[in-house]
């Protein structure tokens, strides 16, 4: 565990990236953060890149500044994931939940804008932004005002190795949405430069195990069916949630529009 920490905690007094209006010119330093009292907020999904981050920061950040809060996506999230992300902290579980759901936003975007694509795409993520981000900024206003805070973190669990475009973001940002009214809020992608084996390996040096869709052969855990799933973790949903699979494909038809551009669902879940 001492070894994860030093990987993540590595390279905090300095930073090689060109700076931005949202990036700081020199990263925060954890300790002093700590020692000025911010709460640091975790965002946990109950995959294993937020298992590992929780795990990580446990160690590091003092028990009553560390809060850990979950976007609960109802049904379309995999079965036991609040379950599995309270077995696995020493803390409360703060959920939250949007007032609407991902397959009731593309019924009411068929509806009223029934010549857009109905579903989310790489460029047009509201899924994540209505479902998740906003739901857990909200608890970080609410819960800063309740402890009368004005400096936090959001820590969240992306990793480089994940994807170009995630690889190109910044260890450390100013949340510009969150840092109004007196606060001050850092994003801190905690595990950036970790890869897959050391997430996994974090996860076992917590004396842990990852959700339990991983042993079915998951790559990652998000939404059973999301739109940036793999080929073999969109089969592994249709295989364990047969019921879930056939109301996606019932909304494809409903809508004349295919989850993915010119691909509906069965072409990738049934080509694997």
């Amino acid at each position: 565990m001492e070894q994860q920490m030093q990987l993540v905690f590595a390279g905090l007094c300095c930073h090689d990236a060109e700076p931005s209006p949202t990036m700081p010119t020199k990263p925060p330093d954890v300790d002093a953060l700590i020692a000025k009292g911010a709460i640091f907020y975790v965002s946990h999904s109950g995959g294993k890149d937020s298992q590992a981050m929780y795990a990580i920061l446990r160690e590091r950040i003092p028990h009553a500044q560390l809060v850990v809060v979950h976007a609960d996506l109802g049904k379309v999230e995999w079965e036991g994931v609040k379950e599995h992300i309270e077995a696995t902290i020493d803390h409360p579980l703060h959920v939250v939940r949007a007032n609407k759901t991902l397959l009731a936003m593309v019924r009411h975007r068929h509806a009223t804008r029934p010549n857009v694509p109905s579903w989310p795409s790489s460029a047009t993520r509201q899924c994540t932004s209505d479902l998740k981000r906003n739901p857990i900024q909200r608890f970080i206003r609410q819960d800063m005002k309740a402890r009368r805070a004005t400096l936090a973190v959001n820590c969240v669990g992306l990793r480089a190795q994940e994807s170009t475009a995630r690889a190109k973001r910044p260890e450390w940002a100013t949340n510009k949405a969150l840092s109004r009214a007196g606060r001050t809020v850092w994003d801190w992608n905690a595990v950036l430069s970790l890869s897959t084996e050391q997430i996994f390996a974090t996860i076992r040096a917590a004396g842990q195990t990852p959700h339990w869709a991983y042993a079915t052969g998951n790559e990652r855990l998000s939404c059973v069916f999301c739109i940036m799933a793999s080929r073999n973790d969109l089969a592994n949903g249709r295989k364990h949630r047969p019921e879930l699979y056939a109301e996606y494909l019932s909304i494809e038809q409903e809508t004349g529009w295919t989850m993915f551009a010119g691909e509906s669902l069965a072409d990738r879940a049934e080509a694997v």
